[in-house]
């Protein structure tokens, strides 16, 4: 008892005595990261309606096991495009009554702390994202989003975090593109300031006006150029030039481009800057360990080191607490998937869509003009190898064969402007065939112009499949052997009549091309982005995927065919192109 005491005397008076000693002390801080869900909530695939590996199921349970770690001091955050992608997306936003959104349930429950917005989120609609804004119990963020009547953030810009009396500012921005990707009616009061800017801008205001221990930027962004051509500005991926360019930043949490990416950055003021991507669909969790020390407790923290992995959450074992939790809601999204809409006569398969005419996309061109009084319409396969099968449809199918909640518009264009866009869109697809032994598509390659594997090994296009615009109502052949702008002949109507390009024509066409998404009716066909919307006359009430399932609820069994509309030649050059392409993407 006595050494008890004189040990308690002892430390009471050290206090005192060596403040500074007793004080000296470090904090660790762990900073999560969660990116580009889309909508993979539950350990289970409501498309291919069979278990999945990874969903934010998973995260939760990788999050409890960091807290349950001695002063770990967690803090976990998402960043951007949570609320679309897969079935449950689509019923929480717009089917299921409930008192609160699933989504703001599920982030809840885990116990984010903050999210920045992404362009995905903004595409659910108003409704959807100004009801989030008020049932998360975290700041949605999104700094250079501001309100266009007052030129205000509408959503929070930032948010300090507390650990210990460590005070982490995390900064949300955005990538800037929601105005060239969606209808006016999906951001209507908002606009959308330069990253870049709105970076040097909230950086200052950090550091002048909050006792911040160490910065975080959480930016719904791709990594991009470090040192791009001025003219490339706003950029859709800034996270690596701001790393480079502005100076403040401690953490960059990258996502939207779906690359995982642990990458140290060297600013132009000398500092490294840790740049990090989970990749995507709750795959893995993005996590940086800061490490603070101060010597006395009068002495501010000082950041000393920062540590960062990506870790895998393909071992993570769903959460039975978090499953439980929601399982009334799997049972639902399993009812609203599993529902059957019609019939379909023979299987339709995304990758033929690649090499000429083709069931899988030709049923789209075919409910795009049946809704319209169009010419001519427009779409592209918005999925590289997927297979809606033989048999029976359920509502499930339709998020293969349409990804997207894209509106359809009926737009004015020239035959000019028509024609100007599709050798944009086959200038992305097509590789130029100087002989039979060319690959036929414009498979990705490396400086030195060698054919090689995207990031995570994959045998990928050189560009999104979705960027692959054909055409229907009209007749055409796309001449490979040519240089790029010089490809396509159009030949007829596919009524026989003639094409003229002179002619103003009506375009069925979806709400993301149309708002220049891609660059087809912008760089392509040279119509000034401001003017797109004067070339709408009308936009649908609903996605095109509603009336889609609207459209084989009514016609019962589907008989899929060809419109054989338009070809690729020289036809023995792309039938040899076509075989040596399918063995290198299907090896």
């Amino acid at each position: 008892m006595k050494r008890l005491l004189y040990l308690f005397v002892f430390s009471f008076a050290a206090l005192f005595i060596f403040p500074d000693t007793v004080f000296s002390r470090d904090v660790k801080v762990q900073v999560a990261v969660t990116a580009d869900v889309h909508a993979r909530l539950f350990p289970y695939d409501f498309v291919a309606n069979k278990p999945a590996r990874t969903s934010l199921a998973n995260v939760h349970y990788m999050s409890q096991v960091l807290r349950a770690r001695d002063r770990s001091n967690l803090i976990l955050l998402d960043n951007g495009d949570l609320i679309q992608g897969t079935p449950a997306a689509y019923y929480a936003n717009f089917l299921q009554e409930a008192d609160k959104n699933l989504f703001s349930r599920v982030m809840n429950f885990i116990g984010y702390d903050a999210a920045t917005i992404g362009n995905h989120d903004i595409e659910a609609g108003p409704e959807v994202y100004n009801r989030l804004l008020e049932e998360f119990d975290f700041p949605w963020l999104g700094g250079n989003v501001l309100d266009a009547e007052t030129g205000e953030p509408y959503f929070k810009p930032y948010t300090i975090i507390e650990r210990q009396r460590v005070k982490v500012a995390v900064l949300g921005l955005t990538t800037t593109g929601v105005p060239t990707w969606l209808p006016p009616h999906l951001w209507e009061g908002l606009a959308f300031k330069d990253m870049v800017e709105s970076a040097r801008y909230w950086i200052d205001y950090i550091q002048e006006n909050e006792d911040a221990d160490a910065i975080v930027g959480l930016f719904h962004s791709g990594f991009g150029p470090l040192d791009p051509d001025p003219d490339d500005h706003p950029l859709e991926h800034a996270s690596g030039y701001i790393a480079k360019h502005v100076h403040g930043f401690d953490v960059i949490f990258a996502s939207h481009d779906h690359q995982r990416r642990l990458q140290t950055v060297s600013s132009t003021a000398g500092k490294d800057v840790m740049v990090i991507n989970p990749g995507h669909f709750a795959e893995n969790l993005a996590l940086a360990e800061l490490t603070f020390r101060r010597d006395s407790r009068r002495d501010p923290f000082e950041l000393k080191d920062i540590r960062a992995e990506i870790i895998s959450l393909d071992k993570a074992v769903p959460s039975h607490p978090y499953i439980q939790k929601f399982e009334d809601d799997v049972q639902e999204i399993l009812n609203f998937s599993n529902t059957e809409v019609g019939r379909i006569s023979e299987s339709m398969h995304s990758i033929e869509s690649l090499f000429g005419s083709a069931p899988f996309t030709d049923v789209v061109h075919h409910i795009q003009l049946s809704l319209t009084d169009a010419d001519i319409s427009f779409t592209a396969p918005l999925a590289f190898d997927q297979t809606i099968r033989q048999g029976k449809l359920y509502k499930r199918d339709f998020f293969r064969l349409y990804e997207y909640e894209n509106y359809l518009y009926t737009m004015e264009l020239t035959g000019q402007e028509v024609l100007d866009h599709l050798e944009y869109s086959y200038g992305l697809w097509f590789n130029r065939m100087l002989n039979e032994e060319d690959h036929l598509l414009n498979l990705r390659r490396d400086e030195m112009g060698r054919i090689h594997p995207d990031s995570r090994g994959r045998r990928a296009l050189q560009n999104p499949m979705y960027n692959f615009d054909s055409a229907a109502g009209i007749k055409y052949i796309v001449d490979v052997s040519k240089p790029v702008g010089e490809r396509v002949e159009i030949t007829s109507m596919e009524d026989g009549s003639p094409f003229d390009t002179e002619t103003v024509y009506k375009v069925a066409i979806n709400s993301y091309r149309g708002s220049g998404g891609g660059g087809h009716l912008t760089r392509g066909a040279g119509i000034p982005h401001e003017e797109l919307s004067e070339r709408v006359t009308s936009t649908s009430e609903h996605d095109l995927r509603r009336y889609m399932i609207d459209y084989f609820s009514e016609t019962g069994v589907y008989n899929p065919e060809s419109r054989d509309n338009w070809k690729v030649v020289p036809e023995e050059w792309a039938e040899k192109g076509r075989e040596k392409d399918m063995k290198y993407l299907r090896p």
